[in-house]
């Protein structure tokens, strides 16, 4: 990238007005001081709703921002940050929180954005802006330069950044920066183990020091690093991204290496065909254009796939997948204290397991099909202590809730960092329970999250996976290992939670609603709220409801959709789908459905009111209409009850 940047297009103020936006989008300059409040939290799904990420290349230039909402409107449209001239964007905390879908940051640039300014970003968002050679700052200074006309020295954007991505910035990217460095093959897991002489660690940051690229002696916090990754993974919305990235780079056929530790997952588009977007707006070409990509790199290349429903022995041929990517990482390939890397940012999932699991974006993903490492940055850990017991009721997605409404989240003040879990209650969780925790990091802001290994996770890969694992000694933060802070929680403390329409960090207690809140959609299910444990709290509440003659609410729809066929097995080897059908639930084959807002139990009308087990309700996430998030057990209450209800409420109006 050049030394000395000149940025001579215009500058977009993402305000919270939306008249101050159209006003811009229809050709009249605004200053800051003009713009008014900033939209905080724009997520990915706003730049680029899902149903626009059907293609991954320039064509996504049409598309940034169309999903962007200030106050209760849209007011960017397709084509209009193109046509508008717009080099440069400017938003508030945390931009491009959400998704880690790299089609973000290609549309911005596609359209022309070169730089964003923005308060704080996420990292997964950032880290694809480096990628891909977008700009960015949190220095508002830089635009009264860019205004007065003044050419920016590139030193002005590495300010702050570690010095492997000053290295990846200058090079224009990664990919650009990849063909000229060496990449070792990555030896057994035993490299760089913990020396007796080691400073104190926790368990992330051994887990990288054992796997770091050869030429990186040792690594401090903050320090951009490369690791060698154990399991590669990518689905069906962005492998043909990734593989269409990696061949421009590397050429065809590209040199994969280990490509049987890389693993194509066709789950968030399975049920596209019962998606009403999909549907009523013409997407299915779309669709299958990604669909064809993830194929094509299966069959070329010699990778592990779980793909649709007709694929698996024994399947009816109902539309569906074998499973969800993130559940299936748990219940069949990542152990303790390996690295596990996917297109997605709920990758964390499997960290319940004490794995550093953590989403990358599309280019991220692809350097490291070819050279088998990823680019990370040493990070800070928070310590998460929550002792006592969780009351009846009380489940993980209450604890995460919770943690998201508290200020020093909501700020982006644990951005990047490692959530590792510990304390009592969480020691008496099931690792289905921890990866709830772990998954929903990605709500939280942080890099992952962590459960050390105990013997509940030596007894879930027995009894789920058949696999005899002994936890070794370093398998565990040491007594001395530096906190960027500790969060301590009283589980006893905890009651059902929510989180309002908009965002998962509205958390708010059920108890503390003002009025009742009447419900269309009562949703359980995705990668969060799928597993074996979601589905026994679904059917506490729902067979309590039976035996004592209640059914899903006179015009409300309850769906429940499983996160892996062995869930669906285990439901029907206890007898679950007879209660499930019984009550008038409508069950769903795995697949990423309505939580990316394609396939059954979307919202259909901005009217429309949704209770959702799923992990994070931006605009439009779900459907056009208004989702509150909640536990397994609120939602199985409130379609029995048809308004938000906790199942304690249910039980004492009984």
């Amino acid at each position: 990238m050049e030394d000395i940047i000149r940025f001579d297009g215009r500058i977009l103020f993402l305000s919270d007005d939306p008249a101050i936006v159209r006003r811009q989008i229809a050709g009249e300059t605004v200053t800051r001081a003009e713009a008014g409040t900033l939209r905080e939290n724009v997520s990915t799904d706003e730049i680029t709703p899902v149903t626009v990420m059907l293609t991954y290349d320039e064509r996504l230039g049409r598309y940034p921002y169309v999903g962007f909402k200030a106050g209760n409107e849209l007011p960017i449209g397709e084509h209009d940050i193109r046509r508008g001239g717009f080099q440069v964007t400017v938003a508030g905390k945390r931009y491009g929180k959400g998704s880690s879908r790299e089609s973000s940051p290609l549309a911005e640039l596609s359209a022309g954005i070169r730089l964003i300014v923005a308060e704080s970003f996420e990292r997964i968002y950032q880290q694809n802006c480096d990628n891909i050679g977008i700009l960015t700052t949190t220095d508002f200074g830089v635009l009264d330069r860019i205004l007065a006309g003044e050419a920016i020295p590139i030193t002005e954007f590495l300010k702050g950044r570690d010095a492997l991505t000053q290295q990846i910035i200058r090079s224009g990217g990664l990919l650009a920066y990849s063909k000229f460095a060496e990449w070792p093959v990555p030896v057994a897991d035993d490299v760089g183990a913990t020396t007796a002489d080691a400073p104190p660690r926790t368990l992330v940051e051994k887990i990288i020091a054992r796997r770091l690229h050869p030429a990186t002696p040792g690594a401090a916090r903050g320090d951009g690093v490369f690791v060698a990754v154990d399991w590669r993974f990518s689905h069906d919305y962005f492998t043909g991204m990734c593989a269409h990235l990696m061949h421009r780079a590397f050429g065809e056929p590209a040199p994969l290496h280990d490509p049987a530790r890389i693993i194509a997952f066709q789950d968030h588009l399975v049920l596209a065909a019962q998606s009403h977007p999909h549907v009523t707006q013409g997407l299915l070409p779309g669709v299958a254009n990604l669909t064809s990509g993830h194929r094509e790199f299966v069959a070329r290349y010699p990778v592990l796939a779980h793909g649709e429903l007709t694929d698996v022995e024994g399947a009816s041929g109902e539309a569906g997948a074998d499973g969800i990517c993130h559940a299936l990482m748990a219940e069949r390939y990542a152990l303790p204290g390996q690295i596990v890397i996917g297109t997605d940012s709920h990758t964390p999932h499997a960290g319940a397991l004490g794995c550093l699991a953590f989403g990358a974006g599309a280019t991220d993903i692809a350097n490291s099909w070819t050279t088998g490492y990823v680019r990370c940055k040493v990070p800070e850990t928070l310590r998460i202590e929550i002792d006592g017991a969780l009351a009846p009721g009380v489940t993980a997605k209450d604890v995460v809730l919770h943690l998201l409404r508290l200020d020093a989240i909501r700020s982006g003040g644990a951005i990047g960092l490692v959530f590792e879990y510990g304390g009592s209650a969480v020691r008496a969780m099931s690792i289905d329970e921890r990866a709830t925790l772990t998954n929903m990091v990605a709500e939280l802001g942080g890099f992952t999250g962590i459960v050390a290994p105990d013997e509940k996770t030596v007894a879930f890969l027995k009894t789920r996976r058949g696999v005899d694992f002994t936890v070794e000694p370093w398998m565990t933060s040491d007594a001395d290992a530096v906190y960027r802070d500790v969060i301590r929680i009283d589980a006893t403390s905890l009651t059902p939670m929510l989180a309002r329409p908009g965002d998962p960090g509205n958390g708010v207690a059920l108890s503390a609603l003002e009025a009742p809140v009447s419900i269309d959609i009562a949703y359980g299910g995705s990668c969060t709220a799928g597993k074996r444990d979601d589905f026994d709290a679904y059917h506490d509440v729902l067979a309590w409801g039976l035996a004592h003659g209640m059914r899903v609410a006179p015009g409300r729809s309850l769906f429940l959709q499983f996160g892996t066929m062995d869930v669906r097995a285990y439901c029907e080897s206890r007898g679950y789908l007879k209660t499930f059908e019984a009550v008038g639930a409508t069950l769903i084959m795995p697949g990423c459905g309505a939580c990316a807002n394609c396939g059954p139990g979307q919202s259909t009308t901005r009217e429309q009111v949704t209770i959702s087990a799923i992990n994070r309700n931006f605009p439009g996430r779900s459907g056009p209409g208004s989702v509150w998030l909640a536990s397994p057990y609120t939602v199985a209450a409130s379609a029995l009850a048809g308004r938000i209800a906790s199942f304690d409420e249910l039980q004492c109006a009984t």
